[in-house]
């Protein structure tokens, strides 16, 4: 280690902090795997802001909350550095440019969608993603499901959806339920060992060291607690109060804002957990749009820089879009999409930033291991089946796209095919997979 490297780096401004997480927002590609790699490379290894181990203590705690663990890995470094408003500067600015460029994009799509250089596009993305979900079941499952226990708990869940159409929240619960009663009565079948590694390298010291004293505002405290508490469910219900105050319960506005309050306290396990979710709601339960358009907005989501769970940007946009919220003409349609979207992501994350500005105290108290694990172990075998269920899903729609009565789709068939490959065999990364298949249904659309 160098003299340098032995000295830790100069205090970092919100100034300075707020042009890092601006630029992170625009180039965080790679869904949350790469996003959390990209932070442990600039902020562990050559920014040294935090140490290793305070980053996989702050990565641990995010992995049990409901919610995108990046952008609340973001929000908790950013609020240990800077207070609230860093935490705030942090994990808005992770949401912000995603927002807008997945707004633009869906707006696009909405207006352009069936100019045949879009639907070309669009006819080879769509395998594309159906792989891409296949291979998330996989990766979880590899992970996740270590035994038979948890075997049998993801085939129970994909049973339940598939089969029962049972709702996603009720899985979840028996999930959890099912995973604390058996920490308690056989806790060797609900231990995963820890998804992340212990904290064992070192880059040189940095601002947030290993023995740093927690500051002063990441200490515990009643009144900071409560104080968060009550500003966070005053934002929530004034909100909510607005929305029903325009539009009545009923109201397109009022109803995107409830529901995705509840998908945010459901999203344990990553945003394909709670895409089967999102599309009950989305696609069944309110009209909001079509099963091809939820697949559509998957292909966009994964397109676009920020998190996954963005894709409930691009449901609210749709779902403002085709309820007419303001009129029929194009500059309504335009702001009734926005409206949409802008509700759809205010509601999703407002929880995720304050379970970090009132659970984040909570953890630097301790600096200890978490020990509510199992309760999450048994909501990520299931999430693993209900993923599954999604893939079929997919798979369903674009390899039948008139039902089982219609047409085999044979080259999209091969394109998935191919794509599932590119990422299981060679681990190829998820843009380019999603470019070459896009130039390749674009190819076969001009030809055919």
């Amino acid at each position: 280690m160098t003299r340098d490297a032995q000295q830790a780096p100069a205090p970092v401004s919100l100034g300075q902090a707020f042009w890092y997480w601006l630029k992170l927002g625009f180039v965080s590609f790679g869904g949350p795997t790469g996003q959390i790699a990209m932070m442990h490379q600039d902020l562990v290894e050559t920014r040294r802001w935090i140490s290793e181990k305070r980053f996989l203590h702050a990565l641990n705690y995010c992995m049990l909350l409901p919610g995108p663990e990046a952008t609340q890995l973001a929000t908790y470094i950013g609020w240990m550095m800077h207070r609230s408003r860093g935490g705030l500067v942090a994990g808005v600015l992770f949401v912000l440019p995603s927002m807008f460029i997945l707004m633009a994009l869906t707006w696009i799509y909405l207006a352009f969608g069936k100019v045949p250089l879009v639907a070309g596009i669009l006819y080879g993305i769509k395998p594309a993603v159906t792989a891409i979900v296949v291979f998330a079941a996989y990766r979880i499952g590899s992970r996740a499901l270590k035994n038979a226990t948890l075997w049998t708990i993801s085939a129970a869940a994909f049973v339940a959806i598939f089969a029962f159409k049972l709702p996603f929240p009720y899985i979840v619960l028996a999930a959890g339920v099912i995973g604390m009663a058996g920490g308690r009565l056989a806790p060797a079948q609900f231990v995963t060992g820890g998804g992340h590694g212990a904290a064992g390298r070192r880059y040189g010291a940095a601002i947030i060291d290993d023995d740093t004293p927690t500051p002063a505002h990441a200490r515990f405290a009643w009144s900071r607690l409560i104080g968060y508490s009550v500003v966070g469910l005053a934002l929530w219900a004034g909100a909510m109060a607005a929305l029903y105050a325009s539009y009545g319960w009923e109201g397109t506005l009022t109803q995107i804002g409830w529901f995705f309050t509840k998908a945010a306290l459901l999203t344990f396990g990553g945003a394909y957990a709670v895409l089967p979710y999102v599309y009950q709601g989305g696609v069944e339960t309110y009209g909001w749009l079509s099963p091809a358009q939820m697949i559509d907005g998957l292909a966009l989501g994964e397109t676009t820089p920020g998190p996954l769970i963005m894709i409930v940007t691009y449901v609210g946009f749709v779902g403002g879009w085709t309820k007419h919220l303001f009129g029929a003409d194009a500059a309504s349609l335009l702001w009734a999409g926005v409206a949409g979207g802008a509700v759809a992501t205010f509601f999703t994350f407002l929880p995720s930033y304050l379970f970090i500005l009132i659970g984040g105290p909570l953890v630097e108290a301790t600096h200890g291991d978490l020990n509510f694990t199992a309760p999450l172990t048994g909501i990520t075998a299931a999430v693993v089946g209900v993923i599954l269920n999604l893939a079929v899903f997919f798979a369903w729609h674009v390899l039948w796209p008139a039902g089982f009565g219609g047409n085999f789709e044979w080259f999209p068939a091969i394109i998935g095919l191919i794509a599932f490959i590119a990422l299981f065999r060679y681990q190829a990364g998820i843009i380019p997979v999603i470019l070459a298949c896009a130039a390749a249904g674009l190819a076969y659309t001009w030809v055919f």
